[in-house]
């Protein structure tokens, strides 16, 4: 039997709903993506350009510590992954994430929540942290209420 995992991270809340509507419509369990270090609201200012959003997302290289590493991804086949887009990709955090598990022979879904834009280079960037056995598939931005109908159409597809 096929498993899957929804995995997120979620700054300001609105992605963890999304997850959490994603998880419970398509019996998929729940893992949270969490930084070592919170942010603050000072943090996600991107006007601010010496934010810490903005100082890591400026810096490709820039990977921020994660909380914990105790995801179990072996144990699933796919993994839908979310986030909220940060200057036209993934928050810097997704690749420490991808960096930090062996993803071999997994599919990975991208959904993300986003003030106006869409996925931009994401895939493509996101594609650099993990290994070429590794299969990335842009999904979808999940804005505004997907009904769990919607959510479980579009989860079963992958």
């Amino acid at each position: 039997m096929k498993r899957n995992l929804v995995a997120y991270f979620s700054a300001s809340g609105t992605t963890a709903k999304t997850a959490e509507n994603l998880a419970a419509a398509t019996g998929a369990d729940i893992y949270e993506i969490k930084p070592k270090i919170p942010y603050t609201r000072a943090d996600l200012d991107w006007t601010n350009k010496k934010s810490r959003s903005s100082i890591e997302m400026s810096d490709k290289s820039s990977r921020p510590e994660l909380a914990d590493k105790n995801a179990r991804i072996a144990d699933y086949d796919t993994i839908f992954l979310g986030f909220p887009v940060w200057w036209y990709v993934a928050p810097t955090i997704i690749n420490t994430f991808l960096e930090s598990y062996d993803f071999s022979g997994k599919k990975i879904v991208l959904f993300a929540t986003s003030g106006g834009s869409g996925f931009g280079r994401t895939k493509d960037e996101l594609s650099k942290s993990v290994g070429k056995d590794t299969v990335i598939v842009e999904g979808k931005i999940l804005n505004g209420a997907y009904s769990a109908a919607e959510l479980k159409s579009w989860g079963a597809q992958f």
